[in-house]
């Protein structure tokens, strides 16, 4: 996995193992704000709210063309 902030490399790493099969149904995929399932015991929803902007997140996965991706112009919502 690799972490862009600003289109500048920040971290990278290897993601041991992810959520197999299926999630429930009150599970959630937050951006800014953990309100499901914590990755840690001491980050809970209270202490894990972004006070910064997000202007836009990409997820990709695995071997892709990326013919499907949008351009940076495309991003700008203003």
């Amino acid at each position: 996995m690799t972490l862009f902030v600003d289109g500048k490399k920040v971290g990278e790493g290897k993601v041991a193992a992810t959520q197999p099969m299926l999630f429930s149904g009150d599970e959630t995929c937050d951006v800014g704000n953990e309100t499901g399932s914590t990755v840690l015991p001491d980050y809970t929803s209270g202490t894990s709210k972004f006070n910064g902007t997000i202007n836009w997140i990409q997820l990709d996965q695995g071997d892709d063309d990326h013919d499907h991706l949008i351009t940076p112009e495309e991003r700008r919502t203003s």
